[in-house]
């Protein structure tokens, strides 16, 4: 996400003035120099945050969403490094994984002197 060239202030008070009036957004966001769907975009999504409107995510699920896919994508590195690491074709142990078991979790998993988090392998095996 990158950084708003307005600061949280000013967004609280534009929205907080739009919300507020009885003029068109483009009035008030003309008023405070700035772009009107700038200023829409900011309503809408207060709307969604105060729960006044359903169509979109609300902050927080979108920040949700975001360390989701975040995860969703190292998970998807991590399956692909053990895959590359499993038996071969031929049924020959591929010597470069080392797993260290104890019980139902992995202790540890190196690969080429990698070590990545348990926490990570263990969904996988």
């Amino acid at each position: 996400m990158r950084a708003s060239k307005y600061p949280p202030e000013f967004r609280e008070r534009a929205v907080r003035i739009a919300r507020e009036s009885d003029r068109p957004i483009a009035a008030v966001a003309r008023d405070l120099g700035m772009h009107h769907e700038t200023l829409r975009v900011w309503v809408r999504q207060d709307e969604a945050d105060d729960g006044t409107r359903s169509d979109r995510l609300t902050t927080a699920e979108r920040e949700e969403l975001a360390a989701l896919r975040r995860e969703n994508r190292d998970l998807r590195r991590s399956n692909e490094i053990l895959k590359a690491a499993r038996v071969s074709s031929t049924g020959q142990r591929n010597n470069i994984l080392k797993l260290r078991c104890r019980g139902p979790k992995v202790q540890r998993l190196s690969w080429t002197g990698v070590e990545l988090p348990s926490d990570l392998v263990e969904l996988f095996l």
